[in-house]
């Protein structure tokens, strides 16, 4: 193909020099091998098109911001195991407790009850983000009916 080039590397770093510097004369038919040599090599291009989107499928939104979510919920209840051990091995908790105690409050902090909430209310709050990002997407859907979408430049390389 015309304008493509294939770039080659030799290592020759234990072969001896060539015996004719390259200021010198190169007879005719070394010059045309030479030529067809050159003729073989490519050089990478890149293509590039222009992409343009237009809609989004709320129910593909749906799927994944729902699957995201729950992720992110299971990625915070580990976090707060984590403190509340680390908390709880230093006796922060059992501090914590002593002083409701001498205030007259009988409170225990137990680690079930605290993830038991954790857990409801970061399912409620999966819940409510995974419907406002399929709003967004429905939203997007409206305005890019309007304007056209968001175009994109994308390139690849071949």
């Amino acid at each position: 193909m015309a304008g493509h080039y294939k770039v080659v590397i030799v290592d020759r770093a234990d072969q001896p020099p060539d015996p004719m510097p390259p200021t010198q004369a190169v007879p005719a038919p070394a010059r045309a091998l030479e030529r067809e040599q050159r003729a073989t090599l490519q050089v990478r291009r890149l293509r590039r098109g222009r992409l343009a989107v237009r809609k989004i499928d709320p129910w593909a939104v749906l799927k994944f911001s729902a699957v995201f979510y729950f992720c992110m919920l299971l990625i915070m209840l580990l976090g707060t195991a984590i403190i509340f051990a680390f908390l709880k091995a230093f006796g922060v908790i059992d501090n914590i407790e002593k002083l409701f105690r001498d205030l007259d409050f009988n409170v225990s902090i137990t680690g079930g009850l605290i993830f038991r909430w954790f857990f409801l209310l970061g399912l409620a709050g999966t819940v409510v983000a995974t419907a406002i990002t399929v709003f967004m997407a429905f939203l997007y859907n409206l305005i890019a009916d309007v304007v056209g979408g968001i175009e994109l430049l994308v390139t690849e390389r071949e």
